[in-house]
C-alpha cells in the first residue's frame, strides 16, 4: 500500500508538527486540494520569510509557492505571487509570466489598504500562503527564535483577514494559518508559545513547508489524474538558483542549497516518495 501524503511531508518532523496531526482531518492535503478545485479562478500566492541573522529571505517557501503556482497553471488557473522586497525579486526570477507584486512594508493602516488595493485589483477566488510569517496576538511577527522580525516584515496576512476563501501551509507554528490551532500550538514544548493569529479555511502542515506543498501538489494529482509534481531534477536546480540569487537557510543563514537544514538530496528524496505515491494512484 502506498505510503500517504501526510505520512510522508510530516517524515523526519524536527519541530513537533506530529503533535498538531491529531487535531487535522487525516487527509488534510486531499481536503485543502479539492477545496482548491472547488474554488475556481484567480490565485494569489504569499510567501518569503525573512532570515534575520542573515537580512535575506529563506530557501523555505518561494520553491513550493513556485511549483503550487505552476501545478494550478497547468490546470488552467492564473497565479498572482505577492510577497515584500526582499523576496519579489526571487519570484521575479522564476514567475514564468505570472504577475508579482510587492506589498510594501509599511504600518497597519497603510497596510490594510494594500491588502484591500490588491485584492480588488486582483478579484482572487482563493488564497494560498506557504511559510509566511503571520502576526501574534501581540500584533508582532516572530520568528522561530522569538526574534521580532516586524520591522523587515509586509503584513501580507491582512490579505487573509478578507472572507477570500484560503489555505495556509506551515512548519512552525507562526505562519499564516496556523491560528486554526492557535490554542493548541503552546501546549507542544518544541512549538511557539506566541503563535500566528491568522485563520484559514484549509490548514496544511508539514516538516518543512516546501514539502507541504509538495504533498499539496501530490494530492491535486489525484483530482487532476495526472502528476503535476515538478522533478527532482528541476526543484534542485531552482534550490541552486536561488541561493545564487541571495536566499539563505532558514534554520542557519548560510547561503548553501539545503532547506531547513535538509539537504538538497533530502529533499529530493521526499519528492520522489510523493512522485512514487502519485503514480500508484494514476491510471
Amino acid at each position: 500500500m502506498p505510503e500517504s501524503i501526510e505520512d510522508i511531508i510530516l517524515d523526519q518532523d524536527k519541530r513537533g508538527m506530529l503533535a498538531l496531526r491529531p487535531h487535522l482531518p487525516p487527509d488534510y492535503c486531499s481536503q485543502a486540494a479539492q477545496f482548491i478545485i472547488d474554488n475556481p479562478g484567480p490565485v494569489i500566492i504569499v510567501t518569503g520569510f525573512y532570515v534575520l541573522m542573515a537580512g535575506k529571505p529563506e530557501t523555505d517557501g518561494p520553491p513550493g509557492a513556485i511549483a503550487i503556482a505552476e501545478a494550478l497553471k497547468a490546470l488552467g488557473r492564473t497565479v498572482t505571487y505577492v510577497s515584500d522586497e526582499y523576496t519579489t525579486p526571487v519570484l521575479e526570477r522564476y514567475a514564468n509570466g505570472s504577475q508579482v507584486i510587492d506589498f510594501p512594508i509599511d504600518s497597519s493602516v497603510a497596510s490594510k489598504k494594500h491588502a484591500k488595493d490588491i485584492l480588488a485589483r486582483v478579484s482572487p477566488s482563493l488564497l494560498i500562503s506557504i511559510e509566511r510569517c503571520g502576526r501574534t496576538r501581540e500584533d508582532t511577527y516572530l520568528n522561530m527564535r522569538y526574534a521580532d522580525i516586524t520591522p523587515h516584515t509586509a503584513r501580507l496576512d491582512y490579505l487573509f483577514d478578507s472572507d477570500v476563501p484560503s489555505v495556509g501551509i506551515g512548519d512552525g507554528g507562526n505562519e499564516i494559518g496556523m491560528g486554526n490551532l492557535a490554542e493548541i500550538i503552546p501546549q507542544v514544548d518544541s512549538l511557539p508559545d506566541y503563535p500566528a493569529i491568522n485563520q484559514v479555511d484549509r490548514l496544511v502542515i508539514a516538516s518543512v513547508s516546501n514539502w507541504g506543498g509538495y504533498g499539496l501538489i501530490a494530492a491535486l494529482s489525484r483530482i487532476a489524474g495526472k502528476n503535476l509534481l515538478p522533478s527532482v531534477e528541476s526543484e534542485t536546480a531552482m534550490l541552486h538558483g536561488m541561493v545564487a540569487a541571495g536566499v539563505v537557510d532558514g534554520t542557519t543563514g548560510d547561503p548553501v542549497p539545503t532547506v531547513d537544514n535538509f539537504s538538497a538530496e533530502e529533499n529530493g528524496f521526499m519528492l520522489t516518495r510523493l512522485h512514487r505515491t502519485v503514480e500508484a494512484g494514476l491510471p
